[in-house]
C-alpha cells in the first residue's frame, strides 16, 4: 500500500494546524494522507438518530484544505464509527505517522492537552505527532536522549525526520549530578549521549548533529530546549518507567508543556 500519514480531525481549534502539519509530513515522505473523523454514537437510544452528514462535510473540508496545501499528495477522508483513541489506534497499525491536535472539542478549559493525544501517544503502533502552538519551519529537531533501549526508535525517527526537513538535530541529555554515584562526572553523561547516537551519523551523513548535556531536571530541561525548535522527539518511556506504564512522566510533561510540536515514538511501535 505504500507510505501513509493519518490525521485525526474533530472540528476543534487545533484541528486545522494538525491537517496542515499532516499535509506537509505526507508531502515530505511521498506518502498518502488519510483524514479521519471518529464518530461515537450516543449510548442513550433517544439520541441514536444523530445525523452524520455534518461530520462528513467537516472531514471532506479538512481533506480539501490538505489538497490545497499539498496538491501532489493523494488525500482520502472518512468518518469512522468509534471512539477517537480506538479509531486512530487502529489506523496507526497501517500508518507511518499519526498526527493530532493538542486539544479536542471535548477538552476542559483548564487542560493543557486533550486526553485523546495523551492516550493515543501511549497506545499507537506508530509515531504520534501532537501539534502544539504554531509549527515552525526553522530551528532544530530536538531529540531527548536517555540512553534506554526503547529510546533507540526515537533516535532513528529523529534522524529520518531531520533529513526530510533538512534540519539539524539538537540531541539533549539531562544530567542530574545530585542523583548519580559519587565521583561520577559529566563525562559519563557525555559518553552515554554519544553512544546513543553512534551509527546514525553514518546513515544520515547530511544531518548536522549538536550534542548537549544539560544539568537540570529532565522535564524542565527538555521543555526549555523546545523553545526554538521546529519539532521535539521523545521516546514513550524512559529508564524509570514501570512495566505497565505505556507513557512515561517525561513524555507526558513534554506533551503538555513543550513550545513546539512533539512526536512520541514507542520502542515497540
Amino acid at each position: 500500500m505504500g507510505k501513509l500519514v493519518v490525521v485525526g480531525v474533530d472540528g476543534s481549534s487545533s484541528c486545522r494546524a494538525a491537517v496542515e502539519t499532516a499535509a506537509r509530513e505526507a508531502g515530505r515522505r511521498g506518502a498518502r494522507l488519510r483524514v479521519v473523523h471518529a464518530f461515537s454514537r450516543p449510548a442513550r437510544p433517544r439520541y441514536a438518530q444523530v445525523d452524520p452528514a455534518p461530520l462528513a462535510e467537516l472531514t471532506a473540508e479538512a481533506a480539501e484544505h490538505a489538497r490545497d496545501l499539498a496538491p501532489d499528495v493523494e488525500v482520502t477522508d472518512e468518518v469512522v464509527t468509534g471512539g477517537a483513541v480506538e479509531v486512530l489506534g487502529a489506523e496507526s497499525r497501517s500508518a507511518d505517522l499519526v498526527v493530532v491536535g493538542a486539544r479536542g472539542v471535548g477538552g476542559f478549559v483548564g487542560m493543557l492537552l486533550g486526553s485523546t493525544a495523551v492516550s493515543l501517544a501511549a497506545h499507537a503502533r506508530c509515531p504520534v505527532l501532537v501539534v502544539r502552538g504554531e509549527p515552525a519551519e526553522a530551528g532544530p529537531v530536538v531529540l531527548g536522549v536517555d540512553g534506554s533501549p526503547v529510546g533507540e526508535a526515537a533516535v532513528e525517527f529523529a534522524f529520518a525526520e531531520a533529513a526530510l526537513r533538512k534540519a539539524e538535530i539538537l540531541a539533549v541529555h539531562a544530567w542530574q549530578p545530585d542523583y548519580v554515584p559519587p565521583g561520577t562526572g559529566v563525562e559519563t553523561a557525555e559518553r552515554l549521549l554519544a553512544q546513543a547516537l553512534a551509527g546514525f551519523a553514518e546513515r544520515y551523513p547530511d544531518v548536522v548533529v549538536r550534542q548537549e548535556v544539560l544539568s537540570g531536571e529532565v522535564r524542565e530541561t527538555l521543555v526549555e530546549a523546545s523553545r526554538n525548535a521546529q519539532l521535539m522527539v521523545v521516546g514513550a518511556r524512559g529508564r524509570g518507567g514501570f512495566a505497565g506504564l505505556l507513557l512515561g512522566s517525561v513524555s507526558q510533561a513534554v506533551l503538555h508543556h513543550a513550545h513546539c510540536p512533539v512526536t512520541v515514538v514507542r520502542g515497540d511501535a
